[in-house]
């Protein structure tokens, strides 16, 4: 199956952007390189192409109840125009997918999903419509969204448009904000541990947004940015990726993402029961947070030992940019997950001393 390309394919091509096929579309992974990309975001301001991103809305009058049903997070809580972090899991209670749901109002919503899992979310919702009275639609094809991230992105983005921007608290958004002529929803966000927005416009309209952040924010440092430090960035921030720290075979509170399943919501939702149970005997194996001792730069898939005896394995390994230190995460043993616990690490078939430290590797 060939790759698709976003609206902005042809403006990454021309600034040199290094084009790869992630999750069946051809996106930049770097222009300038992923360090200064890296920092530009920590220090200024960064612009991300993220209209690969699915785009699902949820609309009747069993919206709310099905999406109850639906998602370990209670959505009855949010507010309109607000936004909620969520997982969607199998009734084993590994993750379908996590995403984000905005909150039109009490019977629409639009849930952004992740790129690699939308057309298998939008399978997954249709085949478990139930009785609910309610319409799915798929509107993925139909949006661009940037997102610009980082300290000065308020600054940048609010060059571009009349509304106050500081009046968009963090995780809730605005459907009528008018960027560069062209109707937008702007939501404040963010997924690298920055202040930042997300800019929402139809398909045929997000290049010229791109194109006069770019202009706009030159003066400010913005940057163009890739999926290479989308995910060093995400990582320092401690924020989980798909695939990675959750998937189908690791549930949220083996990812230590607790918070976001409301076990005590009195709604049933799909994996309830398991994931009930799950914490009730007590998990078995976690996700938790490392630093290399000695040299070597972990990687997604090594293997972790201690004492001779496999005790799990890197879900996501870097030389983290802004601390300069190999860190990383690791899927183990859950009676090896105290603060301070030595780790080997198998790096090139080496056994390599690591740390069990904290997943808040910024402290922000």
């Amino acid at each position: 199956m060939v790759a698709k390309k976003t609206p902005l394919y042809d403006e990454h091509v021309k600034l040199g952007g290094k084009i790869v096929d992630y999750a069946g579309w051809f996106l930049p992974v770097q222009y300038e390189g992923l360090i200064p990309e890296h920092k530009a975001v920590r220090n200024a301001a960064g612009l991300f192409d993220v209209s690969h991103m699915g785009e699902i809305v949820v609309k009747g009058k069993d919206a709310l109840p099905y999406l109850q049903y639906l998602l370990t997070n209670d959505i009855e809580s949010i507010e309109t125009d607000q936004i909620i972090y969520t997982f969607m899991c199998y009734p084993d209670g590994g993750v379908v997918d996590d995403f984000l749901v905005y909150k039109y109002s009490e019977e629409e919503y639009l849930l952004v999903v992740n790129a690699a899992n939308t057309d298998k979310d939008f399978k997954w919702m249709i085949d478990n419509k139930e009785d609910f009275n309610i319409i799915i639609e798929n509107k993925s094809d139909q949006i661009g969204e940037v997102a610009i991230q980082g300290p000065k992105s308020e600054k940048v983005l609010q060059k571009l448009t009349e509304t106050d921007l500081s009046s968009i608290k963090p995780f809730y958004f605005n459907r009528k904000v008018n960027i560069s002529g062209i109707e937008c929803m702007v939501s404040r966000t963010g997924y690298t541990g920055e202040d930042g927005f997300e800019v929402y416009a139809p398909a045929e309209d997000i290049v010229t947004i791109w194109n006069d952040l770019l202009e706009t924010g030159k003066e400010d440092g913005l940057k163009p940015t890739g999926l290479g430090c989308r995910d060093t960035l995400r990582f320092e921030a401690g924020m989980p990726l798909y695939g990675n720290e959750i998937s189908k075979d690791i549930t949220p509170l083996e990812g230590g993402l607790k918070f976001f399943v409301k076990l005590d919501k009195v709604e049933d939702f799909i994996g309830k029961e398991a994931l009930n149970n799950q914490w009730k005997e007590g998990l078995k194996r976690k996700v938790a947070g490392f630093e290399m001792i000695g040299r070597g730069i972990p990687r997604e898939g090594y293997e972790i030992y201690k004492n001779g005896e496999k005790i799990g394995h890197v879900t996501t390994g870097y030389m983290s940019p802004t601390l300069k230190k190999s860190i990383g995460n690791a899927l183990i043993d859950i009676k090896e997950i105290e603060l301070g616990n030595e780790i080997d690490i198998m790096i090139r078939n080496k056994p390599v001393k690591a740390k069990i430290i904290s997943r808040k590797f910024l402290k922000k």
